[in-house]
C-alpha cells in the first residue's frame, strides 16, 4: 500500500530529504550544494512510504511564474510501483486546493517526460540542461 502525507513532522523531514539525498546526490550525482537550496524552509514536503517503507518525496512552491513542483524522487527499488504517480496526485490535490488557478509547472529529467505527460502535463519550449542532466519545462495542462 502506497501512502502520502505531507511531511511537516521533523522526523518525516528528514526521511524526505535522505530519499532525495540517495536519488539526486548519490545515483544522479547531482552536487549536494544543488540539491538543497534556500526554498527549503518555505517549501511543502511530501514523503511516501510502499507498505510502511520510506520510498517517495517531492516539493512545490511558489514563483513568480506560478507554483513549481520540484525535488520528485523515488527509490530505485519502488520505481514502477505507481509511488510517483501517488505522490503527484497528492501535491496535485493540494496545489489546486491552496493555489487553484495559479500555472503549475515543473523541470521534468528526460526519462521523466513520458510519466508527466501521462499525468496531464506538456513540454514548453526546447530541452535545457540543469546540474549536468538533460531537462524540459512542462506545464500542468489538466
Amino acid at each position: 500500500m502506497i501512502q502520502v502525507i505531507r511531511a511537516e513532522q521533523e522526523q518525516d523531514l528528514k526521511k524526505a530529504f535522505r530519499i532525495r539525498e540517495q536519488v539526486f546526490v548519490e545515483e544522479q550525482q547531482v552536487p549536494r550544494e544543488a540539491e538543497y537550496d534556500g526554498f527549503e524552509a518555505t517549501a511543502s514536503h511530501y514523503l511516501a512510504t510502499f507498505e510502511g517503507v520510506p520510498c517517495g518525496a517531492a516539493r512545490w512552491r511558489t514563483t513568480d511564474h506560478g507554483v513549481k513542483l520540484e525535488r520528485f524522487a523515488v527509490l530505485p527499488d519502488y520505481r514502477n510501483k505507481l509511488v510517483g504517480a501517488e505522490v503527484l496526485k497528492a501535491v496535485l490535490r493540494d496545489v489546486n486546493a491552496e493555489q487553484n488557478g495559479r500555472k503549475v509547472y515543473l523541470h521534468a529529467q528526460l526519462p521523466a517526460v513520458n510519466f508527466y505527460k501521462r499525468n496531464g502535463f506538456k513540454t514548453e519550449g526546447d530541452m535545457f540542461t540543469e546540474c549536468d542532466i538533460q531537462h524540459y519545462k512542462m506545464i500542468f495542462a489538466g
